[in-house]
């Protein structure tokens, strides 16, 4: 069943978040995920929206997700997201 990472981010500061996707790819590559959607600005259908960045990635299942997710070279990279930014990131199941 395919799983999705979702993220809703506030990026506070550009320069170290440019640090971060600088690197991003060189990490990523290496699992079977596949970034379907990265928005800076996506529109509100209804509601409000918190955030600025919306990003979007599919993988195979839940198992390569947490893989990657919880790499020791996702995570470390991870640290610059988390000074650089603020968010919401949850893993979402797919229904097949």
């Amino acid at each position: 069943m395919k799983s999705y990472f979702l993220a809703q981010i506030t990026i506070r500061d550009r320069r170290r978040y440019a640090g971060y996707l600088s690197r991003f790819d060189e990490v990523f590559d290496r699992y079977r995920g596949k970034v379907l959607a990265v928005d800076d600005h996506p529109v509100e259908l209804e509601g409000s929206w918190r955030h600025g960045r919306l990003v979007l990635i599919e993988f195979p299942n839940a198992r390569e997700l947490r893989r990657w997710y919880g790499s020791k070279d996702y995570q470390e990279l991870a640290r610059f997201r988390r000074i650089a930014s603020k968010g919401d990131i949850l893993l979402v199941h797919g229904n097949r």
